[in-house]
Protein backbone atom coordinates (compact mmCIF):
# COMPACT_ATOMS: atom_id res chain seq x y z
CA UNK A 1 0.00 0.00 0.00
CA UNK A 2 2.88 2.86 0.98
CA UNK A 3 4.53 1.63 -2.23
CA UNK A 4 1.54 2.58 -4.51
CA UNK A 5 0.97 5.80 -2.54
CA UNK A 6 4.33 6.61 -3.57
CA UNK A 7 4.20 5.95 -7.15
CA UNK A 8 1.19 8.11 -7.23
CA UNK A 9 2.86 10.74 -5.81
CA UNK A 10 6.06 10.43 -8.06
CA UNK A 11 3.69 10.30 -10.94
CA UNK A 12 2.10 13.42 -10.13
CA UNK A 13 5.06 14.87 -9.75
CA UNK A 14 7.04 13.64 -13.02
CA UNK A 15 3.61 15.02 -15.36
CA UNK A 16 4.45 18.31 -14.48
CA UNK A 17 6.67 20.67 -16.89
CA UNK A 18 7.48 20.95 -20.32
CA UNK A 19 8.70 18.28 -22.18
CA UNK A 20 12.16 19.09 -24.50
CA UNK A 21 10.79 18.66 -27.80
CA UNK A 22 7.98 21.70 -25.93
CA UNK A 23 10.37 23.75 -24.99
CA UNK A 24 12.78 23.43 -28.03
CA UNK A 25 9.63 24.23 -30.25
CA UNK A 26 8.94 27.77 -28.16
CA UNK A 27 12.45 28.81 -28.14
CA UNK A 28 12.30 28.39 -32.02
CA UNK A 29 8.62 30.45 -32.04
CA UNK A 30 9.87 33.25 -29.93
CA UNK A 31 13.29 33.25 -31.86
CA UNK A 32 11.45 33.40 -35.33
CA UNK A 33 9.59 36.61 -33.64
CA UNK A 34 12.11 38.34 -32.43
CA UNK A 35 14.21 38.11 -35.73
CA UNK A 36 11.59 39.44 -37.40
CA UNK A 37 10.88 42.58 -35.13
CA UNK A 38 14.70 43.34 -35.24
CA UNK A 39 14.66 43.09 -39.25
CA UNK A 40 11.25 45.75 -38.92
CA UNK A 41 13.09 47.95 -36.42
CA UNK A 42 16.27 47.59 -39.00
CA UNK A 43 13.97 48.88 -41.71
CA UNK A 44 12.13 51.51 -39.49
CA UNK A 45 15.81 53.02 -38.52
CA UNK A 46 16.85 53.14 -42.35
CA UNK A 47 13.26 54.72 -43.42
CA UNK A 48 13.87 57.41 -40.64
CA UNK A 49 17.34 58.30 -41.98
CA UNK A 50 16.04 58.64 -45.41
CA UNK A 51 13.52 60.51 -44.41
CA UNK A 52 15.52 63.02 -42.67
CA UNK A 53 17.82 63.40 -45.92
CA UNK A 54 14.77 63.86 -47.88
CA UNK A 55 13.98 66.70 -45.51
CA UNK A 56 17.21 68.48 -45.61
CA UNK A 57 17.11 68.45 -49.13
CA UNK A 58 13.60 69.99 -49.37
CA UNK A 59 14.78 72.87 -46.91
CA UNK A 60 17.95 73.23 -49.37
CA UNK A 61 15.84 73.78 -52.64
CA UNK A 62 13.48 75.68 -50.97
CA UNK A 63 15.73 78.16 -49.35
CA UNK A 64 17.23 79.18 -52.86
CA UNK A 65 13.69 79.75 -54.72
CA UNK A 66 13.05 81.33 -51.64
CA UNK A 67 15.79 83.31 -52.15
CA UNK A 68 14.90 84.28 -55.39
CA UNK A 69 11.69 84.92 -54.45
CA UNK A 70 12.43 87.52 -51.89
CA UNK A 71 15.24 89.05 -53.52
CA UNK A 72 13.25 89.49 -56.61
CA UNK A 73 16.07 88.38 -58.46
CA UNK A 74 15.50 87.72 -62.77
CA UNK A 75 18.19 84.58 -62.91
CA UNK A 76 20.12 84.22 -65.91
CA UNK A 77 19.46 81.39 -68.43
CA UNK A 78 21.30 78.50 -67.86
CA UNK A 79 22.67 76.12 -65.52
CA UNK A 80 25.09 76.29 -62.38
CA UNK A 81 26.12 74.14 -59.28
CA UNK A 82 27.09 75.91 -55.54
CA UNK A 83 27.24 73.72 -52.29
CA UNK A 84 23.94 73.80 -50.28
CA UNK A 85 25.15 71.43 -47.38
CA UNK A 86 22.36 71.42 -44.29
CA UNK A 87 24.55 70.25 -41.08
CA UNK A 88 26.62 67.87 -41.85
CA UNK A 89 24.73 66.20 -44.94
CA UNK A 90 26.72 67.02 -47.89
CA UNK A 91 24.14 68.59 -50.76
CA UNK A 92 25.15 69.77 -54.19
CA UNK A 93 22.46 71.93 -55.60
CA UNK A 94 21.89 72.69 -59.44
CA UNK A 95 19.84 75.20 -60.41
CA UNK A 96 18.08 75.13 -63.98
CA UNK A 97 16.69 78.64 -65.64
CA UNK A 98 14.72 78.56 -68.24
CA UNK A 99 12.79 80.78 -70.59
CA UNK A 100 8.99 80.61 -70.68
CA UNK A 101 6.48 81.26 -73.62
CA UNK A 102 6.07 84.40 -71.98
CA UNK A 103 9.37 86.97 -72.09
CA UNK A 104 8.26 88.35 -68.69
CA UNK A 105 8.69 84.92 -66.90
CA UNK A 106 11.46 82.40 -65.92
CA UNK A 107 11.33 79.10 -64.91
CA UNK A 108 13.48 77.83 -62.10
CA UNK A 109 14.38 74.17 -61.36
CA UNK A 110 16.41 73.99 -57.95
CA UNK A 111 17.75 69.49 -58.01
CA UNK A 112 19.61 68.52 -54.97
CA UNK A 113 21.75 65.58 -54.80
CA UNK A 114 23.28 63.70 -51.75
CA UNK A 115 26.92 63.75 -51.93
CA UNK A 116 27.44 61.60 -49.05
CA UNK A 117 29.05 58.44 -50.54
CA UNK A 118 29.88 59.31 -54.04
CA UNK A 119 33.03 60.79 -55.88
CA UNK A 120 34.05 64.29 -56.88
CA UNK A 121 32.64 63.54 -60.55
CA UNK A 122 30.82 66.38 -61.66
CA UNK A 123 27.67 64.48 -62.25
CA UNK A 124 27.96 61.96 -58.91
CA UNK A 125 25.78 61.47 -56.77
CA UNK A 126 21.67 60.35 -56.46
CA UNK A 127 18.66 63.26 -57.20
CA UNK A 128 17.20 63.21 -54.14
CA UNK A 129 14.71 66.16 -55.09
CA UNK A 130 13.63 68.63 -57.78
CA UNK A 131 11.52 71.75 -57.36
CA UNK A 132 10.68 73.74 -59.79
CA UNK A 133 8.97 77.65 -59.59
CA UNK A 134 7.40 80.38 -62.29
CA UNK A 135 9.57 83.69 -61.44
CA UNK A 136 8.48 87.25 -62.69
CA UNK A 137 10.36 89.79 -63.48
CA UNK A 138 10.29 92.60 -61.23
CA UNK A 139 11.26 95.45 -63.50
Amino acid sequence: MRQSIHYRVFRNIACKGFTLLEVMVALVIVGTALGASLRAVGSLTQNSSDLRISMMANWSAENRLSQIRLAQEWPALGQRRFNCAQGELQLICEENVFATPNPFFRRVEVSVFDMQNTTNAPNAGRRIIKLAQVVPNAQ
